[in-house]
C-alpha cells in the first residue's frame, strides 16, 4: 500500500515515483555504523558519510567479509521477507532502482539492513542517493523508517548549465562540490558555459590569468564520472566572444571591431576555434555531448560577413558554422548541442545541421505554455532538452516566483513531449551573483526532470529544509519565501534588478519613483525576519548557502534602509531650510542628522563587503572579484563626501551663510 502522507513527511527531493510504507516493530538503528559489502560504490558511500557525519549519524562502514554481489545488486536475495514485501530480482530500466528497508525482519545476511536493485550502476547510486536522506529522528534518536520504494527518472538528462565566463569563475573546490550536490540530488550532467576562460595552450592569451587549465578540465571530468555525472564541455563558438576578440592578435575575427562575434568571413575564426575546441577535447576525452553555442548572433551579416551573407544567404552561413563545429567534434563520438534560436528565427536550418544534433531550447519566461518551442524543434525530427533558468541573473538573490513558474511548466510540457532531457540554465550576466544563491532553483528543477508528476512548489518548499540543509526547521522554506516576496515585490529581471537597487543612488530620480511605489517598512521587516532567523540558526548541512541568504537578506534591508533615509534627508533638509534663522529652529539638529544618515549608509556598505567577499571566494576564484569589491568602496566613499559636505554647510550656516539648494551638497545625479 502506497501511503502519500507518509511518503511526503519524508521530506525527500526528488520524491520516489513510489513508497510504501511498512510497520515495523524495531525500525534499523543508526546509534552505530552500519556495515555495506567492500563494493558498495565509493561514491555513493562519500555522499551518504558526508551528510549522515554532519547530522551526528555515524558513518556507513565497509566490511570487506562479505563476499562480492552481483552487479546493480546490493544485495538482492531471492526470497519473499513479508507477506507484503518481495525482494524477487526483476529487471529493471536504466537509472531506476528499488530500495528496501525491514528493520529488524531483514534476513541477516546483511547488516546494513536493505536491500537495493536497480537496472544499471547508475541506478545503485541513486537508490544510495535517496537512502541518504531517509534517516528520521524518533525520540531523539537516528532509525532508518521501514519502506520499500521504487523508483525511476522521467527525464534521461538532468544537467546543470553553470555561466563561468560572466565574473565569477569556481575554484575546484566549489566545482567540484557543485557536482556532488547535483549528484546527490540526481542530477546526471553538469556543463560549465565557456566563452574565454579556458587557458587554451595554443591560444592563451584570451583567458584570465586564473582561467580553467587542460589539467583542471581533465580533473573535473574525471571526478564528474566518478558521481555519475556527465561532464558536458560547453564552448561558445559563434557570438559573446568578446573576451578573445578584444585580444589584438584575435582582433580581425571579428564581425564588427572588437566585438563579440566571430565572424565566419575571417579565416581566422575557424582556425582559432579548431585549436580551441580539440585541445578541449584533449583534456575531456570522449564526451558524450558538447555544446557549440551559437546563440544570439543578431549582428551576422552586418559587419565583415556582410558580403558572404549577402551570397549565400542568412542561414546557410549560420548552418554551415553548425556543420563545421560538427566536423571538429565529431571525430570524439561527442554529439553537438546547440541554442535554439537560430532555428527559432528560420526553420529551415533545421535541415541544413546534423541530424544528430541536440538542440537546448532555452526560454526564461512565464508563459503560459511553452509547447510551441518544443513542437517546433520536434518538427524537424532532432533531439531536444528544455532549459528553463534560475532567474539569478543581475539579482542579489535569484527571482524564485519566475524561476519556478518557468521551470515547472517548461519541464512538465518537456515530459509530456518526451523530451531527451533538461538543461538547467544559471547565468551572471552581471559579474556579481553567487552560486550558491542558486540551490533552491537548481533543485527545484531537478526534481521536476526526475519526477514523473508535476512539483507543487508548496511542496518542493516544504521538503527543501530537510533534503538540503538536513534539519526539521521549517523556517527555512519560510526564510525562501520571505526573500521571494521581497525580491519579487521590489525588483524586476532588468531596468531594476535587485543588484542594481543595491548600487544605485537613492537621490536617482529614476529610481526615486520605482521605489515610491513600495512600502519600505513592510519590506524591510520581512526582510529582517529571515535575516534574523539566518544570523541565529547555522544547518549542519549546506551551511555557506545559508550564510548566502542571510547576505541576500541584509542586502535587501539595506536597500529599503537607502531609500527611507534618501526620504528622510529630503525631508529633514526642507524642514531645515523652511526654518532657518528662527528661534528655536531644528535647523542645526537636522543638518547634523543629514551627515549621520550618509554615516549611516557608509558604515552599511562596509559592514556588508567583507560578507559579500567571505561568499565569493567560498566558491570562486580571486579574479574579477577586486572590481566587485570596488564598487563597495566607491559607494562607502560618496557617502563620506556627502557628510563632509554637510559638515561644511553646517559652519557656513553658524557662520551666517544662507542654506544651499539640496542638489548643490549631493553633488551630479541624473
Amino acid at each position: 500500500m502506497i501511503l502519500l502522507a507518509a511518503m511526503l513527511s519524508l521530506h525527500l527531493l526528488p520524491q520516489p515515483r513510489s513508497i510504501a510504507i511498512h510497520q515495523c516493530a524495531s525500525p534499523i538503528s543508526l546509534q552505530s555504523s552500519l556495515t555495506v559489502p567492500d563494493n558498495f560504490d565509493r561514491a555513493a558511500l562519500d555522499e551518504i558519510n558526508q551528510r549522515w557525519i554532519a547530522l551526528g549519524i555515524p558513518p556507513l562502514r565497509l566490511a570487506p567479509k562479505y563476499p562480492a554481489l552481483p552487479r546493480n545488486v546490493v544485495p538482492a536475495p531471492e526470497t519473499r521477507l513479508g507477506p507484503d514485501v518481495n525482494v524477487e530480482h526483476v529487471a529493471l530500466a536504466p537509472q531506476s532502482y528499488r530500495l528496501i528497508i525491514l528493520g529488524n525482519r531483514m534476513i541477516p545476511l546483511f547488516s546494513g539492513g536493505f536491500t537495493i536493485q536497480a537496472g544499471d550502476s547508475d541506478g545503485v547510486f541513486y537508490a544510495a542517493m535517496t537512502l541518504a536522506q531517509l534517516p528520521q529522528r524518533v525520540n531523539g534518536k537516528w532509525v532508518l523508517p521501514c519502506v520499500d520504494i521504487s523508483d525511476a527518472p522521467a527525464l534521461k538528462w538532468r544537467i546543470l548549465s553553470d555561466d563561468v565566463s560572466r565574473g565569477p569563475l569556481p575554484n575546484m573546490l566549489y566545482f567540484k562540490e557543485r557536482i556532488r550536490t547535483i549528484a546527490a540530488f540526481k542530477m546526471n550532467g553538469y556543463s560549465p558555459y565557456m566563452e574565454h576562460v579556458f587557458v587554451d595552450p595554443r591560444n592563451p592569451l584570451p583567458a584570465p590569468l586564473d582561467g580553467i587549465t587542460p589539467a583542471q578540465l581533465h580533473e573535473l571530468t574525471v571526478y564528474a564520472k566518478r558521481y555519475h555525472v556527465t561532464f558536458i564541455p560547453d564552448q561558445q563558438t559563434f557570438a559573446h566572444m568578446h573576451g578573445t576578440l578584444a585580444v589584438e592578435k584575435y582582433a580581425s575575427a571579428a564581425e564588427f571591431p572588437h566585438d563579440f562575434l566571430l565572424s565566419p568571413a575571417s579565416p581566422l575564426s575557424l582556425e582559432y576555434l579548431t585549436q580551441l575546441i580539440r585541445d578541449e577535447l584533449a583534456a575531456v576525452g570522449r564526451p558524450t555531448f558538447f555544446h557549440i553555442g551559437s546563440d544570439e548572433t543578431s549582428v551576422l551579416g552586418q559587419g565583415q560577413s556582410h558580403a558572404l551573407v549577402a551570397q549565400r544567404g542568412l542561414s546557410q552561413v549560420y548552418a554551415e558554422h553548425i556543420r563545421q563545429m560538427n566536423s571538429i567534434i565529431a571525430p570524439s563520438g561527442a554529439r553537438i548541442m546547440l541554442w535554439d534560436d537560430g532555428i527559432e528565427n528560420d526553420p529551415a536550418i533545421m535541415g541544413m545541421i546534423p541530424k544528430n544534433a541536440v538542440v537546448v531550447n532555452w526560454h526564461y519566461g512565464t508563459e503560459k505554455s511553452f509547447l510551441k518551442y518544443i513542437n517546433l524543434i520536434a518538427s524537424g525530427g532532432l533531439a531536444q532538452m528544455v532549459a528553463p533558468g534560475a532567474n539569478n541573473w543581475n539579482q542579489i538573490y535569484p527571482d524564485i516566483r519566475a524561476a519556478l513558474v518557468n521551470e515547472q511548466r517548461f519541464i512538465d510540457e518537456g515530459k509530456a513531449s518526451r523530451v531527451l532531457g533538461l538543461f538547467q540554465t544559471v547565468w551572471h550576466d552581471d559579474g556579481e551573483s553567487l552560486f550558491e544563491a542558486t540551490w533552491y532553483p537548481v533543485l527545484y528543477s531537478a526534481s521536476s526532470a526526475w519526477e514523473k508528476r508535476s512539483v507543487d512548489p508548496a511542496r518542493f518548499q516544504s521538503d527543501f529544509p530537510g533534503a538540503f540543509f538536513g534539519v526539521d526547521d521549517s523556517r527555512y522554506g519560510r526564510d525562501i519565501a520571505e526573500l521571494t516576496d521581497v525580491q519579487s515585490r521590489m525588483a524586476d529581471s532588468y531596468d531594476y534588478s535587485s543588484d542594481y537597487l543595491f548600487w544605485v543612488d537613492p537621490f536617482d530620480p529614476r529610481a526615486d519613483v520605482h521605489m515610491a511605489k513600495l512600502d519600505l517598512r513592510a519590506l524591510r521587516l520581512e526582510a529582517e525576519d529571515a535575516e534574523q532567523h539566518l544570523l541565529q540558526h547555522a544547518p549542519p548541512l549546506h551551511a555557506n548557502a545559508a550564510r548566502v541568504m542571510f547576505l541576500a537578506a541584509r542586502k535587501y534591508d539595506f536597500i529599503g534602509r537607502k531609500f527611507q533615509a534618501a526620504q528622510e534627508v529630503r525631508d529633514y533638509y526642507a524642514e531645515a531650510q523652511a526654518r532657518a534663522g528662527q528661534p528655536h529652529s531644528p535647523t542645526g539638529r537636522d543638518l547634523l542628522w543629514c551627515k549621520y544618515w550618509f554615516w549611516e549608509l557608509r558604515d552599511r556598505y562596509e559592514e556588508i563587503k567583507p560578507l559579500y567577499a567571505a561568499a565569493w571566494r567560498y566558491e570562486n576564484r580571486e579574479s574579477h572579484l577586486a572590481s566587485n569589491l570596488r564598487r563597495y568602496d566607491v559607494a562607502a566613499q560618496l557617502n563620506i563626501e556627502r557628510a563632509d559636505r554637510f559638515y561644511d554647510v553646517t559652519l557656513d550656516y553658524n557662520a551666517g551663510k544662507p542654506l544651499p539648494p539640496l542638489d548643490a551638497i549631493l553633488g551630479s545625479t541624473p
